[in-house]
């Protein structure tokens, strides 16, 4: 089951910019393992040479055993698989493991902080923020910090808020936390609501089904997710859409019923 790829998309309809392509091209925004393959393959067909050129240069630089295990996991199309092995490599190795680390990456990551930010530390660190360009904002998503990632993940552009999903490191207490957020870009509830695997974590669950700003379609099929208790409470919560409550209402009524 491959992933879904939220900034490929981007790059796929021709919403980013040549500096942002580039930087991507040269390993720099290092995504999840099985996106940046993928987003490298695509950046080959760039209209610009250097991007093209550089993005040729960063997928020979990875090591072929890396590469050939990357292509047994699970999560890696079978696209890419037919990419490389008119390349000569095919999948090879370890097939298991849940790391979502790039393959390339020419920078380390921002290191987390050792103690959570205080309210200054917080405000000072959205003030920083604010004052990035989009590029500078578009490598925070996806290397920076969990706070970096808490403040971006609210960014008004798109592909920020986006990109954040795309982040090696970002870990499923955050995309709970995330989907309970009402103020994020609808976009960013879809993508959560498409990944099985965070749907497997069921704070995401509850989180996406309760959020007025989740689309009403999807918060109706995840409420049959719901446990007992959660279902009662969602029936007379008065901040989701009434279709929704009224919706969970038939089912405790249904079930107080049948007991």
């Amino acid at each position: 089951m491959s992933l879904p790829t939220p900034l490929l998309d981007f790059f796929k309809r021709g919403e980013v910019d040549r500096d942002a392509r580039l930087l991507a091209a040269q390993g720099g925004l290092a995504p999840r393992a099985h996106e940046q393959l993928a987003l490298l393959i695509h950046l080959l067909d760039d209209a610009d040479l250097e991007v093209k050129a550089a993005a040729d240069t960063t997928l020979n630089s990875i090591p072929k055993d890396a590469l050939a295990a990357a292509l047994a996991r699970a999560d890696t199309t079978e696209s890419t698989r037919e990419f490389f092995a008119e390349r000569g490599v095919f999948p090879a190795g370890a097939t298991g493991g849940d790391t979502d680390e790039p393959l390339v990456d020419p920078e380390p990551p921002v290191s987390e902080p050792e103690a959570p930010l205080d309210e200054a530390a917080r405000e000072s660190l959205t003030q920083q923020i604010a004052k990035m360009n989009f590029t500078q904002r578009l490598r925070a998503a996806m290397k920076g910090t969990r706070e970096m990632r808490a403040v971006l993940i609210r960014d008004p552009n798109k592909m920020i808020a986006a990109s954040v999903l795309s982040s090696p490191k970002l870990t499923e207490s955050e995309v709970a936390g995330f989907s309970r957020m009402a103020n994020v870009p609808e976009d960013v509830l879809r993508i959560i609501a498409t990944n099985r695997r965070w749907l497997k974590n069921y704070g995401v669950v509850v989180g996406l089904t309760k959020n007025p700003k989740t689309p009403l379609g999807l918060s109706l099929n995840l409420m049959g997710r719901l446990n007992d208790r959660d279902m009662a409470m969602l029936s007379i919560d008065r901040n989701v859409p009434e279709p929704l409550r009224m919706a969970a209402r038939k089912k405790v009524v249904a079930a107080t019923s049948r007991s």
